[in-house]
């Protein structure tokens, strides 16, 4: 990532884990989600069980068994058809665990994430808290600096009508003693 792409909408740079700063503490239990190649690979294969195109390409293939069995082209798995309850028993068999190993290793990431997020939202609140308290300090300053500035305005009254009294007091005099 350039330093471009790592700027937020508020224009500060962020560096590249800025996103997932709270997931670092949970990064010890990257090991639980089994990151050796059979877990991976166990885990894409679970979750082919549930596609489309897994169902389309096992409908295919029994379609095309019991066709070739019942036409006689072949008689590898006659009518009862014993083999291929033998191989959907076989699928089932790993089948199961595969998906539950998936579950397990997407349940564990959904609590580390949930975990990360509920730390990032008290981090949001600390934060809004913060904000609060420094607007908070800055008003009562802001109403300090009113006030004083009232303070000064009634002050530079009273000494401007003080002066405007003088001065015609002065005036007077002097009117009276060239008269």
């Amino acid at each position: 990532m350039t330093a471009d792409s790592n700027q937020t909408t508020h224009g500060s740079k962020r560096g590249n884990g800025h996103f997932f700063r709270f997931h670092h503490p949970h990064v010890h239990l990257h090991s639980l989600f089994g990151d050796d190649w059979f877990a991976l690979k166990a885990e894409k294969f679970a979750r082919f069980f549930g596609t489309p195109v897994f169902l389309i390409i096992q409908t295919v293939i029994v379609g095309v068994w019991m066709i070739v069995n019942l036409i006689g082209w072949t008689q590898f798995d006659v009518y009862p058809f014993i083999l291929l309850n033998l191989a959907f028993s076989l699928q089932a068999a790993y089948a199961a665990p595969l998906i539950l190993l998936a579950q397990t290793r997407q349940a564990d990431r959904d609590k580390a994430h949930a975990e990360a997020d509920a730390l990032h939202r008290e981090d949001i609140a600390h934060a809004s808290e913060e904000r609060q308290a420094l607007m908070a300090k800055q008003t009562a300053m802001l109403v300090d600096l009113v006030n004083q500035n009232t303070q000064l305005t009634e002050t530079i009254k009273g000494l401007t009508e003080r002066v405007e009294a003088l001065t015609t007091e002065v005036h007077r005099r002097l009117v009276e003693s060239a008269t």
